[in-house]
């Protein structure tokens, strides 16, 4: 049954990934083609779940939704159209782009096909995570680990000073002023 339910999975995640995934190059908007890649990502790591491989899906997971919302987030403070949702050609020089990716997916599966894969040597380590965190990272787990806590410091220290002014201090301590008390008239609310 547990056979069956995950074979299930696979093909409902392989097919949600793939439409998903070919949205980004049909939505019309920034922000619907970021949160189209994202599911495309997600569906990709429950793949590698369904695998087995709980650390690297847990990875590509939390990987792929901070990269997402970063990116959705610089959208919201920096495109001209509020938030990338006005509507915009999603795609350039189309036929280009499609030849260079039938060529990369002819190369891949003639690669697939062609290519004498290795035998294993050995048998597998007690602990898979383990020994992928060695493998990936060595000795240098502890700085990676810290050094991720130091960037999304760094990340909410910046929004924090280049937001000088909160709710608190337009609509007062208790959020219940009428009107914001803004310095220069005409704004939002204003």
């Amino acid at each position: 049954m547990v056979r069956v339910l995950s074979a299930v999975l696979a093909w409902v995640f392989g097919v949600l990934a793939l439409v998903s995934g070919a949205l980004v190059f049909r939505l019309d908007s920034m922000a619907r083609v970021t949160f189209a890649l994202l599911a495309s990502f997600l569906f990709v790591a429950g793949e590698v779940l369904l695998l087995g491989l709980g650390y690297l899906g847990a990875v590509i997971i939390l990987m792929m939704v901070m990269e997402m919302v970063i990116m959705a987030v610089f959208m919201i403070m920096y495109m001209m159209n509020p938030a990338g949702l006005m509507p915009m050609a999603m795609f350039h020089n189309t036929r280009g782009a499609a030849g260079i990716a039938g060529g990369v997916f002819v190369a891949s599966a003639l690669g697939i096909l062609l290519v004498d894969w290795p035998r294993r040597a050995g048998r597998p380590p007690a602990d898979p995570t383990r020994a992928l965190g060695e493998a990936l990272m060595g000795g240098q787990m502890l700085t990676m680990m810290t050094l991720g806590l130091a960037l999304f410091a760094t990340i909410v220290a910046t929004v924090v000073l280049a937001t000088h002014r909160g709710r608190y201090d337009r609509f007062g301590d208790d959020l219940r002023a009428d009107r914001p008390a803004d310095p220069v008239p005409g704004g939002v609310d204003g």
